[in-house]
């Protein structure tokens, strides 16, 4: 079904065309710049939701976001354009249009064809997903010294894989850069709940590893076609994440390399310290297990499974539904499932007791 365009301008040149995705803290729009001799450029336009405009630490974290991507000049993370206030004084950003599907999209075209995920597909998007981290990890400031920018929010929902082959982690609205002092209460954590590293579930700063900790449930999540850490409830998603109960993989999918078990093992172990002390080291373990298969894992490869899904998703419908819009007197209370993102006064945090 067609949509009707949204007839706007902001900054005199960008130009918003529809809705293309909503979740509990903003709208992200597909649009486009308009420059002279009829030039056009295809851009996503970010812009907070009504009911958080007015929301001081949330505009912080809003522009934090804006910071931290300007910052980062990497093919694999989604580019940021241009950073601005509408005639209103609303801030939105404008950022790089990617044409293609999430990576939970792309799992679920799979699940509803009652089809497995390709394993070597999965590891060699997740290379592309440990690129962008470790340029956010090994970032430096202008001065050459040590900035690194952990995300926080690494989901299937933040991993793009366009229609090109060519994967791109987004939304840095939760990233962590060490430059500056937290912009998280403290005693609350924030983050999409099923993708917490059980660390960060006590009240520990992010690091590398704990990013490294949600691309393997990703990982996971993306080769067994449903959810590690399930519920509604925050508070019990916590527990599970706690408990560290991880069905194998071996038992759901025979098909998957004994060795890539293994790389998404040592991701998800409870403690940092066994976990891959970097995100190359990560993808270089993975990228060494697809040079010993003979699978085509190339980005054109990989073009023509999204190419696949999204004509899959299209028969279903599934796409309109996942842009369908919701009022926005929802947000705040959607924002409060596992699966969302927790902003404010969220899931009170206790301190891990010594074991004994």
């Amino acid at each position: 079904m067609r949509r009707t365009p949204i007839a706007e301008l902001l900054g005199g040149k960008y130009e918003v065309l529809e809705l293309a995705g909503e979740g509990g803290m903003a709208k992200v729009y597909r649009g486009q710049t308009l420059g002279a001799a009829g030039f056009t450029r295809p851009i996503a336009i970010k812009r907070v939701l009504a009911p958080l405009s007015q929301n001081p630490e949330f505009l912080k974290m809003f522009v934090e976001e804006a910071r931290v991507v300007s910052e980062l000049e990497h093919p694999n993370i989604a580019q940021i354009h241009d950073f601005d206030r509408d005639r209103a004084g609303e801030y939105y950003l404008v950022l790089e249009w990617v044409d293609g599907l999430t990576l939970a999209e792309w799992r679920e075209a799979y699940r509803k064809n009652g089809r497995q995920t390709p394993w070597h597909l999965v590891a060699a998007i997740g290379i592309e997903v440990l690129k962008a981290l470790h340029a956010a990890h090994v970032h430096v400031d202008r001065s050459g010294n040590p900035a690194p920018i952990f995300h926080r929010d690494v989901t299937p929902q933040n991993a793009m894989v366009s229609k090109c082959g060519v994967v791109k982690l987004t939304d840095f609205g939760l990233a962590r850069a060490m430059d500056r002092s937290s912009i998280t209460k403290p005693g609350f954590v924030k983050g999409k709940i099923a993708y917490l590293a059980p660390e960060l579930t006590y009240e520990a700063d992010p690091s590398a590893q704990t990013d490294l900790f949600s691309v393997g449930v990703v990982l996971w999540e993306v080769l067994a076609g449903e959810k590690l850490f399930k519920g509604k409830d925050p508070v019990k998603v916590v527990g599970f994440i706690r408990d560290m109960e991880i069905p194998s993989l071996a038992e759901m999918r025979e098909d998957v390399p004994a060795r890539l078990r293994e790389i998404i093992e040592r991701a998800l172990q409870r403690e940092p310290t066994d976990r891959y002390r970097t995100a190359h080291a990560m993808g270089r373990d993975l990228a060494a297990l697809l040079r010993a298969t003979q699978e085509p894992t190339d980005s054109d490869v990989i073009a023509k499974s999204v190419d696949w899904a999204q004509r899959q998703l299209n028969a279903d419908n599934q796409t309109e539904g996942a842009t369908k819009s919701f009022p926005p007197e929802l947000a705040l209370a959607l924002a409060g499932a596992a699966d969302e993102t927790i902003r404010d006064t969220s899931i009170p945090l206790t301190r891990r007791t010594k074991r004994q």
